[in-house]
């Protein structure tokens, strides 16, 4: 992770100078704001990466001398399935066709974000993946 961490943290300090070269150059306030921030997303994936190298251990490819056999077994835990991004996915479009139609459908799409996002958040403490 520690690899990961310094490529986007050198990404974001290219994207900065190409924000400030696309600024002074073109004049145009919405590319500038965009390359800005773009930058800031960089880096904030940059340093969560490097934040989180510390806590991990040191995985293959931080080893110069590793073999693609090292990183083998298992990557870490992923849900099964879930219908929760389902419901989260029906309400957003409703929340967004809001604004076309009417601010009227946002009643029917809040409880429908909600009850995706509250059952996502707690789906494993209960159910038949409660023990995971």
């Amino acid at each position: 992770m520690k690899i990961q961490g310094w490529l986007f943290i050198w990404l974001s300090v290219f994207v900065l100078i190409m924000a400030g070269v696309y600024g002074v150059w073109s004049k145009e306030p919405v590319g500038t704001t965009a390359l800005v921030l773009a930058f800031g997303l960089c880096l904030m994936i940059g340093f969560y990466l490097a934040f989180t190298a510390r806590r991990v251990d040191t995985m293959a490819q931080d080893n110069k001398q590793a073999d693609v056999a090292d990183e083998a077994g298992e990557l870490g835990f992923f849900a099964p399935h879930s219908w929760q991004p389902l419901s989260l996915a029906i309400g957003g479009a409703f929340a967004f066709l809001a604004i076309a139609i009417g601010w009227w459908l946002l009643f029917f799409s809040l409880p429908l974000i909600l009850i995706g996002l509250f059952g996502w958040v707690f789906e494993f403490y209960r159910g038949e993946n409660r023990t995971q």
